[in-house]
Parts: structure tokens; C-alpha cells; sequence
């Protein structure tokens, strides 16, 4: 238990192996509000023979839950950032007690809430890990909440709103119908979503509704779905969701889901845990969240010193994330280049994953070894062109396709299945 404030009490395991230590520190990151360890992730880690650790970020309880905070300014300092840095340096001091060594190397891999805490690490403890993996990060925290509040809100306006699981299906086939083939191959999955300009309104139903078509208040809560969250003035607050990930979104039928995650942190903006979500604002919550809790942010563009000390930051995000947009990533990336100039691939690269889910899971190749390429990278200087990924169904691999460094996309050669990451070549668009 570390104690940085007199109002913190941060749980950390750390496990290391008995014998076959690799010599090297894998810290995993945690999702949501965290509030418990990462067993699971500390568990693969431990069997590949690193030393691991994990924190619970200085709270107990659900992942949604962000209740801890109200009352406790010190304990959301605490799962901002403190908490990730004080276990990073307790572990390896106690690495170093057990082995009589430190770790050569000391790596990060985390997603979501995990990807933020990886870039938080980049940004104030550039000194902390060697190399980072960071998975559709939640890094704009207040900004993300407020635009899931602002969509829920816009999809919950009547009960007339409401997008069963028929309706968004019927939104997802509409999609594919009109941009699946643009890529160059109809296989159900959009290289790259933004070029597809689905308008919700062709499904607008002429007469009487049914399965086959969309109520204009139906029209209108899937619009809110794929538009960006914007203030009175216009100013862009965050992204929207892209065409494709209609199957997963939450249908919304009481309230903002999952309701204590999108609420949490204007629950404790206001600090005020009856908080009623229907009293939202946009304009004024995200200014006072801002205000307030900016701190949450990990959007510091400036990674110099994490490129100085010779670290590699590996971003990932899927097309298909219904949870956290994929452009967020995008728009980081992108400011880290614009802020640092261009020719950074040497040290920072993103790939976009065409299909794939929040962290994993969807119709597209999911599954593949972020922290092996990261380490070929940082070891011996491999950079990753390509990561090949695969989607498996029954036990089985049923196709493999290439990831390519953001701005490339996987183009079919037009020779063979399209199934095989082999007939595919990274290209800019």
C-alpha cells in the first residue's frame, strides 16, 4: 500500500518470477475507473517471464464506478497519474532487492483507460518505461464523457428514439452496402471509415415504420451517434463513432450507459454524487470539467524527452471502437507530429485496425502481439512496417491481413485470397 498523500492508499502487486526471469519490467494498465488489479494481465506477463505489477490506481471497487473521488481530490490525483508512477518506481526498487539487479528494460502495455495511463507516463515521466504500448487511449477523459453524454442524451429524447438491435443492423448493412467495396475488397470491414458518407437518412421510412426502416427521431439518434460533439460556437469538443460500429452500441434505454462511467466525472465536477445526467450541458460541463479535472488529460503533444531518452510508443486503435472514437487517437498522434515536425516514425507509430472492437474483438483481424513488435523495435531497432493480425472463429484462423503505420492501409494485390495477409501490401491511400 503507498501512501504519496495523507489521503492515499494505492495497492500495487508486484510478482516476480522464482527462476527464468527475462531480465526485464512489464508494468499493465488498468480500465474504467480501475479500483481493482490486473490479475489476468499480470498473469500472461508472469508466464512470459517478466517481473509485472499492476495498480488498483488508489481506490477499491467496479471499473465504472468514479464515487471514490467525490470528497477526495487527493485519490483522483491518485488515479490521474500518481498512482502508475509511484508503483513504477516501488517495483523496480523491489526488482532490484530480489534479483540484486534492475531490469534491463521496462515496458507498458495497457488500452483504454490502460492507453491513457500509457501516454500520461510518456508526457510526466518520460524516465519511467523504455518502450510504451497504448491502446485506444482515453486520453481527452472529460472530453470523451462529454460527448457520450451529449449522444446518449440526443438518443434518449423519446422512446421513439430508441435503435433496437434490428434497427442498428439494419444501419450496419446499409453501411457496407454503400462503402464495404470502396477499399477494394467486400469483406465486411471499411480500411478506413471516414471516406464512407453514410447519411442515416436513406433509411428514412416513407410510410408506416418497420424493421426496414428508420422513424425520423430514430434518423436523428443515429446521426448523433457519428457526429462529433461540438460546441454553440462550433468549436470541436470530440469526435463522433465511425459507420461500422452501429452492432455495438449500447441501445440506450434508461439512460447514458454505462451509466456511472459516463456520469462519474461530472458527478465529481460538481462534486455531487445525485448529480442528475438530465441537467447536462454541454458548453457549461465540459468547461467545468476541464476546469476542474484537466488534470485527466494525458494530450501534452510534447514527447521529447521520452524520444530523447531513446523510448518507442507503439498507439493502436480499432475502426470499429463503439466506446472511445478512433479519430481521438488520430487527433493525438497527429499532434504530436505537428508539435515535434514531421520523420518521427522512428520512435512513434499508430496503427488503425480495420474491424477490430474497443481493445480487441469485432469481424476484423483482432488479435495480434503489440508488445512483440515493440520489442523487436526497441531491441533491435526493427521497426514495424506491418503487424500481422489474424481473426479466429471455432478454434480456428480463418484470416490473417497486415496492420499498417498510420497513414498506410492494407491494399489487395488481386491475386489470391483475400483472407491471407500475403496478398496484401501497406500503401498510402
Amino acid at each position: 500500500m503507498l501512501k504519496p498523500s495523507n489521503d492515499s492508499s494505492i495497492g500495487v502487486e508486484v510478482w516476480l518470477p522464482s527462476d527464468g526471469w527475462n531480465g526485464k519490467f512489464l508494468a499493465v494498465g488498468g480500465g474504467g475507473w480501475a479500483g481493482s488489479i490486473s490479475y489476468g494481465a499480470m498473469a500472461t506477463a508472469l508466464q512470459d517471464h517478466y517481473a509485472t505489477a499492476s495498480t488498483d490506481t488508489g481506490h477499491k471497487g467496479g471499473g465504472g464506478d468514479a464515487s471514490f473521488a467525490i470528497g477526495h481530490p487527493e485519490k483522483m490525483v491518485d488515479y490521474a497519474y500518481r498512482a502508475v508512477h509511484e508503483m513504477t518506481v516501488t517495483s523496480k526498487s523491489v526488482i532490484n532487492a530480489f534479483y540484486g539487479r534492475s531490469a534491463r528494460l521496462s515496458y507498458w502495455s495497457g488500452c483504454s483507460l490502460g492507453g491513457r495511463q500509457g501516454l500520461m507516463e510518456a508526457q510526466r515521466y518520460p524516465e519511467d518505461f523504455d518502450g510504451i504500448v497504448a491502446g485506444a487511449p482515453a486520453n481527452y477523459h472529460i472530453h470523451l464523457t462529454a460527448a457520450d453524454m451529449a449522444a446518449s442524451i440526443a438518443a434518449l429524447k423519446s422512446k421513439e428514439s430508441f435503435l433496437s438491435a434490428e434497427k442498428r443492423a439494419l444501419l450496419n448493412q446499409a453501411v457496407l452496402a454503400q462503402c464495404d467495396a470502396r477499399d477494394g475488397v467486400k469483406d465486411g470491414l471499411l480500411a478506413d471509415p471516414r471516406s464512407c458518407r453514410f447519411d442515416p437518412s436513406s433509411l428514412l421510412c416513407r410510410e408506416s415504420e418497420s424493421d426496414s426502416c428508420l422513424t425520423a427521431p430514430q434518423v436523428e439518434a443515429a446521426k448523433a451517434m457519428y457526429a462529433p460533439a461540438k460546441t454553440k460556437s462550433g468549436e470541436m469538443i470530440y469526435p463522433g463513432l465511425q459507420p461500422g460500429t452501429e452492432l455495438a452500441w449500447d441501445p440506450l434505454t434508461s439512460g447514458p450507459a454505462p451509466i456511472s462511467l459516463i456520469q462519474g466525472a461530472f458527478m465529481v465536477a460538481h462534486d455531487d454524487p445525485n448529480w442528475d445526467w438530465h441537467t447536462f450541458d454541454l458548453d457549461r460541463d465540459t468547461a467545468l470539467g476541464d476546469q476542474k479535472l484537466g488534470f485527466l488529460h494525458a494530450i501534452n503533444p510534447d514527447l521529447q524527452a521520452f524520444k530523447a531518452r531513446g523510448g518507442k510508443l507503439l498507439l493502436y486503435h480499432g475502426w470499429s471502437d463503439p466506446l472511445i472514437a478512433p479519430e481521438n487517437t488520430i487527433n493525438y498522434y497527429s499532434s504530436v507530429i505537428s508539435k515535434m515536425g514531421r520523420g518521427q516514425d522512428g520512435w512513434l507509430r499508430l496503427f488503425m485496425a480495420p474491424g477490430m472492437l474497443h481493445c480487441g474483438g469485432g469481424p476484423g483481424p483482432n488479435q495480434m502481439s503489440w508488445l512483440g513488435a515493440l520489442e523487436r523495435w526497441r531491441e533491435s531497432d526493427a521497426a514495424p512496417s506491418q503487424i500481422t493480425a489474424f481473426h479466429a472463429s471455432n478454434n480456428r484462423v480463418d484470416m490473417t491481413r497486415p496492420l499498417c503505420p498510420y497513414p498506410q492501409v492494407a491494399q489487395y494485390t488481386g491475386v489470391g485470397s483475400t483472407n491471407d495477409a500475403g496478398n496484401f501490401i501497406c500503401k498510402a491511400p
